[in-house]
């Protein structure tokens, strides 16, 4: 599954850099992450940046959006290959 960004986001800056799929912007009030490019970091690292570098642990698995590793890896493949 893809990760969300729930509302006790303080806009702090800290993670939209350390996505390494380009998956977090800033929304309308709070970050906001795109289920479209997000990998949980799969295929580029063990864990999830966004959520080890949250100062105030908002980052959580989205419920709406289950993918398993080898969806996530996938994706991750489809968004690194060379066009």
């Amino acid at each position: 599954m893809s990760l969300i960004i729930r509302d006790e986001c303080i806009n702090c800056d800290v993670c939209e850099p350390e996505c390494p799929n380009g998956a977090i912007s800033q929304g309308e009030e709070i970050y906001v992450i795109d289920p479209s490019l997000c990998t949980e970091c799969v295929g580029h690292h063990g864990t999830p940046q966004c959520v080890e570098v949250c100062p105030v642990d908002c980052i959580e698995k989205d419920p709406q959006q289950v993918e398993d590793y080898e969806t996530l890896y996938q994706k991750y493949l489809k968004l690194t290959r060379p066009t």
